[in-house]
């Protein structure tokens, strides 16, 4: 079943979302890859410091999820609304369309 506290959002979406909200935005690809290029004021979140995460952030402001593609942003997501956040968007086609898109 598909939790409606997550939504898929394109880079159009995406990019008005940064536009207009005070989002926070969680990159959750590899360190390496994050270090190499992500989007500005992107939080790199893995399983080692999701906990910390959760408990520092603001469950009310809206989290804007994004990995390589599109799909393990989608778990992640689920995992940020299970832990109270209220707001969860994915990026769909991942940080590489955003490149893409935004190069």
């Amino acid at each position: 079943m598909e939790n409606k506290a997550v939504k898929r959002v394109n880079v159009v979406e995406a990019t008005s979302l940064l536009n207009t909200d005070a989002v926070t935005i969680v990159d959750i690809r590899d360190r390496q890859s994050f270090e190499v290029d992500h989007m500005q004021n992107a939080h790199h979140v893995t399983g080692n410091n999701a906990k910390d995460f959760i408990d520092k952030t603001d469950k009310d402001q809206p989290l804007l999820v994004y990995c390589y593609h599109g799909n393990s942003s989608q778990v992640a997501a689920e995992y940020f609304s299970e832990n109270g956040f209220n707001k969860v968007y994915t990026l769909d086609g991942g940080f590489d369309i955003w490149r893409t898109k935004n190069s």
